[in-house]
């Protein structure tokens, strides 16, 4: 006997070639969207039936294995062709390759063509988890869980260096976020529950945090180390001397070694960004050559001296050395 063919990707507004997190998002959106328990009184019995015809898509476009079967239909996908199964696929009939039991729970929440398709159903497990059951007006009551939340928190390399602490809001909540010792640009945090909140007494969904880093004026984040510029004077460089330099542990004393070069790197252990172990990456300070914008006379007098001293060229640009 033929019966009215349902199609399942329109059901949920997919394409065919739909990934399974595609699938999952968009059963998530039609449930919530279609959920008797969100509708008007009048309009829950046929939000009723339109919530099991979108578990019954999600049932089979969610198993690869239903998902390869339903497929299998090829050209008889057009929605509204009927649509007779092979002998032996009845409710209750033969297992095999269209015949196969499976405990779905209530068979009368499927319609006939998933029936004809899959085969006969008995009492047992829920659907993935979503529970089933009859409420005191008589009409079937489903409960879903909440969708997870993704949201970006940016944070300060104060906080990354020193575990830090955060009040976010989300919604009309107020949520307390510990940064965690070892945390870094790009990680993920993840708040169990605090998501959107499950429909007929279901689970609430978890809450996603990325960090960002924002900007620091002193610093940049590299990995497990932090970068700076050190600006130096001409004779700093090239007689050598020793600079006070502040550090996130506070100022140190700085060697530069004579004949530095600008562009060098200079190397401060256990200077950088905690790990979760306990240790630190480094600071590197940058070595930036500048000269005197407005020299004094002095200043100036002693430039040409050096002008006059020096072996390079006058026309030539410096060259290293």
């Amino acid at each position: 006997m033929a019966v009215k063919f349902r199609d399942y990707y329109e059901v949920l507004g997919v394409p065919r070639s739909a990934s399974p997190e595609e699938i999952k998002r968009a059963y998530r959106r039609q449930a919530r969207k279609h959920h008797p328990d969100l509708q008007p009184p009048g309009e829950r019995a046929k939000a009723n039936e339109t919530i099991q015809l979108i578990n019954e898509a999600y049932e089979v476009l969610s198993d690869p294995e239903k998902r390869k079967k339903y497929d299998a239909l090829g050209e008889h996908w057009k929605s509204g062709m009927d649509f007779a199964p092979p002998p032996g696929a009845s409710p209750g009939g033969p297992s095999g390759a269209w015949g196969e039991t499976h405990a779905w729970g209530d068979a009368g929440a499927f319609s006939d063509f998933f029936e004809s398709l899959f085969g006969g159903a008995s009492a047992g497990r829920g659907a993935r988890g979503r529970g089933r059951g009859r409420g005191a007006d008589g009409g079937i009551r489903f409960s879903m869980a909440g969708g997870d939340v993704e949201a970006e928190l940016p944070v300060t390399l104060d906080e990354l260096l020193r575990e830090g602490r955060r009040r976010i809001h989300v919604g009309d909540r107020s949520l307390d976020v510990r940064i965690p010792v070892g945390a870094r640009d790009g990680n993920v945090l993840r708040l169990s529950g605090q998501g959107e909140p499950g429909i007929g007494g279901g689970p609430s969904g978890d809450l996603f945090l990325r960090l960002r880093l924002e900007p620091d004026p002193r610093y940049r984040a590299s990995g497990d180390d932090l970068e700076m510029d050190l600006k130096l004077w001409p004779w700093q460089a090239v007689l050598g001397t020793s600079v006070r330099i502040e550090t996130p542990d506070g100022p140190v004393a700085l060697k530069i070694p004579p004949k530095s070069a600008s562009g060098q790197r200079l190397r401060l252990r256990d200077r950088g960004l905690p790990r979760a172990d306990g240790t630190r990456g480094s600071l590197f300070a940058t070595l930036r050559i500048v000269v005197p914008r407005e020299p004094s006379e002095k200043e100036r007098q002693a430039y040409e001296d050096l002008k006059r001293a020096a072996t390079s060229p006058e026309d030539r640009p410096a060259e290293d050395g």
